[in-house]
C-alpha cells in the first residue's frame, strides 16, 4: 500500500514541526513569501509530487508561522494524501490542524476528514479489528457531540457499515471457534453478534473486499 511505503515521512514531519529537524533539505529553496510557498505547494499537489509538497509545507511553516495560509495548506495536503491512500500522513496534517485551528466549520470538516481517513484505512476486517472498533467508537462520539453537523448523515452511514463489519467479524470468529471445538469462545462471539441491531438477513456477505462492499464514499 502506498501509504505504508511512506510511513517514515510522518516521523520526519513530526520532527520538523517540533523544531527538531536540523538544517532542512540542502537543495531546499528558502526566503519566499507565504503566498509563494503556498502556490508552490498547490503546484506540487497538482503535479502529484506530494513529497515535494510536504517539504514546501515545512518551509512555509518555518518561515511564516503565523500565516493565514497555513490552515488551508494543511487541509489541502491532508486531502491530497487521502487521495493517494496515505492515511497516516493525512491524519498527521489533520491532527496538526485541529491542534491549532479546531474551531468553526473548518474544524468540523477536519474532524470529519479524520473519521473518513480512519474508515478508508480499513482494508481487511480480520487484520484491522482494532481499527474497526476504534473508528466505530470515534464516529459514535462525533455524533453524540455534533449531531447537527452537516457531515452527520455521512458519519451515521459510516457507523451502520462499521456495525455491519463488526457483526460479520464476530459471526465469523464464532464459526471458527465452532470448527475448532472451542465452545466457550464460540459462545462469547455468538453473543456479541446477537447484539447486532439489524437483522442478519439484511446483510449480503461482501463478494469482494470490505471497502468495496461497505464504502459510503464511492
Amino acid at each position: 500500500m502506498r501509504g505504508m511505503m511512506r510511513v517514515s515521512m510522518v516521523a520526519v514531519l513530526a520532527l520538523a514541526l517540533s523544531g527538531c529537524f536540523g538544517g532542512g533539505e540542502k537543495e531546499q529553496e528558502y526566503n519566499k513569501s507565504a503566498q509563494q510557498w503556498y502556490d508552490a505547494i498547490q503546484r506540487s499537489i497538482g503535479s502529484g509530487d506530494l513529497e515535494k509538497a510536504d517539504k514546501q509545507y515545512l518551509s512555509l511553516r518555518s518561515e511564516h508561522m503565523g500565516s493565514a495560509l497555513l490552515p488551508t495548506a494543511m487541509l489541502a495536503l491532508a486531502m491530497a494524501h487521502m487521495d493517494e491512500e496515505e492515511y497516516l500522513l493525512a491524519n498527521y496534517y489533520l491532527d496538526e490542524y485541529l491542534k491549532k485551528y479546531g474551531g468553526g466549520l473548518r474544524g468540523d470538516y477536519a474532524r470529519f476528514l479524520k473519521l473518513k481517513a480512519s474508515f478508508l484505512g480499513i482494508h481487511d476486517i480480520n487484520k484491522d479489528q482494532k481499527l474497526v472498533a476504534d473508528t466505530l467508537s470515534q464516529c459514535q462520539s462525533y455524533l453524540r457531540s455534533r449531531s447537527g453537523s452537516r457531515y452527520a448523515p455521512l458519519v451515521r452511514t459510516m457507523v451502520v457499515r462499521l456495525q455491519m463489519a463488526q457483526y460479520l467479524l464476530d459471526r465469523d470468529i464464532a464459526h471458527l471457534y465452532d470448527r475448532l471445538g472451542k465452545e466457550k469462545g464460540a459462545e462469547i462471539y455468538r453473543k456479541k453478534a446477537e447484539k447486532f441491531i439489524y437483522k442478519p438477513e439484511q446483510i449480503d456477505d461482501p463478494a469482494t473486499g470490505f471497502i468495496s462492499a461497505l464504502n459510503p464514499f464511492d
